[in-house]
């Protein structure tokens, strides 16, 4: 998609190609293909930036993808409310306008940096790069990444995080996975939200969303999950406890 409708350029990398920029002159001046090309590059370098930032400061980013609406920002109001105080978090909040979803985190305490993309219909290693500036890593152990609501663009961007979770909400209907299958290859882990109106949309076949999802060749763990009765919550904080200390162990290991 933003190979054609022009979403690959964004606030966070236009400087780019402005001008004086990096990516200001192409072989033939005008490809769209090579000045695409050659964005990608540049940000999955910023990318690998972000993550060894996050590194340093032994921080676990983790990106959360879905469709609009599919219940990101209640997850992570439900995480905030129900994870241990000893997880220090934060939020990186994507959307086309409006600072509601930051807004949102804030009156549960937690630091939350909005992005606004204006055009674009996911965030870049840029945006994230500048948001960065305004967090300092050492207060926090998780930054949670709440990316643009869309099943297909963010798939396409490294942001430097560690961890990617794809949201599949119940009205979105169980065949999701077989639609969008680039997406949801990228998942390290996959929600079924808003699992209580299982009962009522029983069009909702989970196996048939399982198999859907193995067709495409994942692995990714599922967890079936409401953020509004709780149900499914304690395997997902035990997910997010469980790569927090993978990701310590980890980085102790590459000390050594």
């Amino acid at each position: 998609m933003c190979d054609t409708c022009g979403c690959n350029i964004t606030h966070g990398n236009e400087n780019l190609i402005r001008p004086g920029g990096k990516l200001e002159k192409t072989e033939s001046g005008k490809e769209a293909v090579t000045v695409l090309h050659s964005l990608l590059h540049e940000n999955d370098h910023t990318a690998q930036h972000n993550r060894e930032h996050f590194d340093q400061h032994n921080v676990l980013a983790i990106n959360l993808m879905s469709s609009p609406g599919a219940g990101k920002t209640s997850l992570l109001e439900a995480t905030i409310q129900q994870l241990d105080d000893n997880i220090r978090i934060a939020v990186i909040e994507g959307d086309l306008e409006t600072e509601n979803d930051a807004e949102r985190i804030r009156k549960h305490g937690v630091k939350a940096i909005q992005i606004t993309t204006g055009s674009a219909c996911h965030l870049d290693a840029h945006m994230i790069h500048q948001a960065l500036h305004n967090i300092n890593l050492a207060e926090f152990d998780v930054v949670f990444i709440e990316n643009v609501g869309n099943l297909v663009c963010p798939a396409s961007f490294d942001l430097g995080q560690h961890q990617n979770v794809v949201l599949l909400s119940v009205p979105e209907g169980d065949d999701k996975p077989a639609k969008y299958p680039v997406m949801f290859r990228t998942a390290d882990l996959v929600m079924i939200s808003k699992s209580d109106l299982l009962p009522v949309l029983d069009d909702f076949k989970v196996a048939k969303a399982k198999s859907y999802l193995r067709d495409i060749a994942s692995v990714a763990p599922i967890i079936e999950l409401s953020s509004k009765d709780k149900s499914g919550m304690p395997l997902w904080l035990d997910w997010i406890r469980q790569q927090v200390e993978k990701r310590k162990k980890h980085l102790e290991q590459s000390v050594d």
